[in-house]
């Protein structure tokens, strides 16, 4: 491939983005040299002491640690908010592009849109639907009764009511008597419950398209609004977007970069590895990181989704603030004096068994060294991650991963960076107990109250490469260094073992018909 050529107007493009040539040919490069897969040790697990599994009396301990320890505390929950609904409603679009009126056909061979379209009125967003329909002049029951259910679902997605263009946050997902909720609306009721600071206000931090803004600042008004006829607590929220410097140049087969109809150089959003950037600029002392459809009704009579939620988001909570303080009172006492034998030991067994750390090059060195190395493990950002047994759930999961030193660490491994055609690395990967349900609790403060950069922790070469067909061409995308993999990958990571009960996420339409999602 002969040497790329940029122009200044293609330069002066890439300052306005916040990128330079230098970082966009390195991007280049990676197309074309590709990411070194992960390597595998094997699965964490509760057995080979990679996952915590808390008997009740610890669990216990540790919410009321959280409840305890909280007060005072900045808390601030951050959401990954920008993604679009598109994909929740595949098997609908699916089924408008070839349907033609064959009601007798679609239980056969359309069976998802058969249980969508049977059970309509149970969605929580029926009513509007209704009320957008009988502008037409006809019923539901009238198009439903002509098996006319195109227009139905093109009301639903289309321009109408655009269920297919927003993002999830804002599409009304539980039905409850005083009206619908949507995602967005149940995270502020989750604040709520475990999430509230120092001052007895919730903080919320969502990243959101730049596009979709003015809506979500309707619907905070709106969700504020509800809760002022109910509690007098305060919400702070935050919208941040990614960052255009995280961007990525898009390439052709051949690692050429692919140019508009206007001539000027395709970026692409660099996936949610960027938004380490965003979870960088927060100022709190615990951060809660969940996706934004893994919500349930509030329903304090219920034992086992929300209240199951709350029960375990304060156990996470618990557990970081403990290990916290322990890693707090260890960097100091290495930083002010020499640690006796006795103390040095404690502090080992304390990193290896509580931390998971690997230890095994710091105990080969020079005592001086010894403590340096012990410092560099210990004064990193701390994040503890609810794992749920795998029972089919898709996610990524635990695994203890070799390092480029050779020692191993945890770290969150989505599929695609493994190597599966080695039948060694492939026969670990299917032996992993549990999952990734993207339930994280965050610590990015230091020992001396200033926070971490986050940028020094990253794995820069994890990120991820993805091939599409437009038309003729093949066009390559890549992604970041995941948010919850790569993005996090040199921070002090603890895994602990959480119920099914607190994974509820709604990747398609029909998932809002799961019990868990109804009051």
């Amino acid at each position: 491939m002969s040497e790329i050529k940029f122009s200044s107007k293609d330069l002066r493009y890439m300052e306005l983005l916040g990128l330079t040539k230098e970082v966009v040919l390195g991007q280049i490069s990676n197309f074309k040299y590709g990411f070194p897969a992960i390597v595998l040790d094997s699965p964490a697990t509760v057995d080979n002491k990679g996952i915590f599994r808390f008997s009740k009396e610890q669990e216990d301990f540790y919410i009321r640690y959280y409840d305890e320890q909280s007060v005072g505390k900045n808390i601030l929950k951050f959401v990954p908010a920008s993604g679009a609904a598109t994909r929740m409603f595949k098997d609908l679009y699916s089924f408008t592009s070839v349907y033609h009126g064959e009601a007798s056909a679609i239980g056969e061979e359309f069976p998802t849109v058969k249980v969508f379209l049977d059970n309509l009125d149970r969605f929580a967003f029926y009513d509007d639907l209704v009320s957008v329909m009988s502008n037409s002049g006809m019923s539901i029951s009238d198009y439903m009764n002509r098996a006319d259910y195109s227009s139905i679902i093109n009301c639903l997605l289309g321009k109408q009511m655009g269920y297919g263009m927003l993002p999830k946050a804002l599409l009304k997902f539980h039905k409850y008597s005083d009206g619908a909720r949507t995602a967005l609306s149940e995270h502020f009721t989750e604040a709520y419950r475990y999430a509230r600071s120092k001052n007895g206000e919730a903080y919320l931090h969502f990243t959101v398209s730049p596009e979709h803004k003015v809506k979500f600042r309707q619907e905070i008004a709106n969700i504020r609004k509800y809760f002022s006829g109910i509690s007098d607590i305060k919400f702070h929220v935050r919208l941040t977007e990614q960052q255009h410097r995280t961007d990525i140049i898009a390439v052709d087969e051949y690692n050429v970069p692919i140019r508009d109809d206007e001539g000027k150089l395709v970026f692409r959003p660099g996936g949610h590895g960027a938004l380490i950037n965003n979870l960088s600029e927060c100022h709190a002392d615990v951060i809660f990181i969940k996706n934004i459809d893994n919500v349930v009704p509030d329903n304090p009579q219920d034992k086992d989704y929300q209240t199951t939620t709350v029960r375990y988001k304060k156990l996470l909570g618990g557990v970081l603030l403990y290990l916290q303080l322990k890693i707090f009172e260890m960097v100091s006492l290495l930083k002010t004096r020499k640690p006796t034998n006795e103390e040095l030991a404690n502090i080992e067994d304390f990193m290896q068994n509580s931390l998971c750390i690997d230890l095994s090059r710091a105990k080969a060195a020079p005592f001086n060294d010894r403590i340096n190395l012990l410092l560099a493990k210990l004064d990193r950002p701390v994040r503890v991650c609810g794992m749920v047994k795998n029972e089919g759930e898709p996610g990524g999961g635990p695994f203890w991963v070799i390092n480029g030193d050779g020692t191993k660490s945890l770290q969150i491994v989505e599929t695609s960076q493994v190597n599966r055609k080695n039948v060694d690395q492939e026969a670990i990967l299917s032996q992993s107990t549990h999952f990734n349900p993207v339930d994280l609790v965050c610590g990015i403060r230091r020992y001396n109250g200033r926070y971490f950069n986050l940028s020094n922790h990253i794995d820069y070469t994890t990120g991820f490469i993805t091939k599409k067909t437009i038309g003729p061409k093949v066009v390559k995308s890549q992604e970041l260094p995941g948010l919850w993999n790569g993005s996090m990958a040199d921070w002090t990571t603890v895994f602990v073992e959480v119920p099914l009960a607190t994974f509820n996420p709604v990747k398609t339409v029909n998932d809002l018909l799961r019990k868990e999602h109804f009051v």
